[in-house]
């Protein structure tokens, strides 16, 4: 199989190939770039930056590719206007947003000429964003990392979503090598979204105490946990992962309010920003279903050589 261009609004991919938004801190800069060079859309994950933090990361991925980049953001985060809104005033090609979307967000996207891609689980939730005017949706399964919309199967979505609707669809959860490429593209997929095969990149802004974990890492030891966000999120088992699933994770010492509802259980971006720096005691790993497939932390140019090696060796 030969992979095809992906068109989303006005911008086209030379290969069909998003890199997932990985947060917090997780898809920076050099990954987005790396990615976008590659003839993929590379997104920084805004979900806990500020502004400015935000802006200095567009600005040095522009510094390093020529190619498509985009933010990822969690609808539920509470800066989530204001980070979009600077995201739009730099000139970002793309926005998608995770955990939720609003009316809003459509129209920012409009008004400055950018597609909005919303993350559905649903055919329901699929056809009210086409409605408000989504470029293309990303359609996300049980198998992926990080907060999750579904305890259902990509495979089963992905085709009630593309009978659903007439933009693209991208289909994303548990997609590692070519295989589960070429798998997404038989069930109607018009792209994919890969999030924990590039976390396991030299690009990726992840500590190596991250990263040997996913190399360590097998189905079994992938877990859900209940993340204060509202959502179930899927992780790697440690220590602490262990603690959230048995109720001994105490709540937080100093609340920012970083979410706009939260249980206040633990604090999700201390969680995740201890991973992030390497801190696995009080550190929560997010990884997709088959993490167990990575055997090797590759540079990006690496990974797509041998993506396309895998796809091309398969007939659709």
């Amino acid at each position: 199989m030969k992979l095809p261009e992906l068109k989303i609004g006005n911008l086209v991919a030379k290969l069909p190939i998003i890199q997932g938004g990985m947060a917090v801190r997780i898809s920076t800069a050099p990954l987005a770039a790396a990615v976008a060079d590659e003839g993929g859309i590379g997104l920084i994950a805004a979900t806990g930056m500020s502004v400015e933090e935000l802006i200095s990361e567009i600005r040095q991925a522009r510094n390093l590719t020529d190619g498509i980049i985009g933010i990822n953001i969690m609808f539920a985060f509470a800066e989530f206007a204001n980070l979009v809104k600077a995201a739009l005033k730099e000139g970002i090609d793309l926005i998608v947003s995770g955990a939720g979307f609003s009316r809003d967000m459509f129209q920012w996207g409009e008004e400055a000429g950018v597609p909005i891609v919303p993350i559905v689980s649903t055919a329901k939730f699929a056809k009210l964003a086409e409605k408000l005017g989504a470029a293309a949706l990303i359609v996300e399964g049980k198998e992926a990392g990080g907060h999750l919309g579904t305890d259902r199967p990509m495979k089963e979505i992905v085709p009630e979503v593309k009978e659903a609707v007439s933009i693209p669809v991208i289909a994303a959860g548990g997609i590692i090598d070519g295989a589960d490429i070429v798998d997404a593209f038989r069930l109607g997929a018009d792209g994919v979204q890969m999030g924990t095969r590039f976390a396991a990149s030299e690009e990726s802004n992840a500590s190596q105490e991250f990263k040997d974990l996913y190399l360590k890492s097998g189905h079994e030891q992938v877990v859900l946990i209940n993340s204060p966000v509202g959502l179930p999120g899927r992780a790697l088992h440690n220590e602490f992962s262990q603690k959230i699933i048995s109720d001994l994770v105490p709540g937080p010492k100093k609340c920012i309010s970083c979410l706009k509802k939260c249980s206040n259980r633990f604090c999700i971006l201390d969680a995740l920003n201890n991973a992030q720096i390497g801190n696995l005691l009080e550190g929560l790993v997010f990884s997709g279903e088959n993490v167990g497939k990575i055997k090797e932390i590759l540079p990006v140019k690496e990974i797509f050589h041998r993506l396309k090696e895998e796809v091309n060796a398969i007939p659709l």
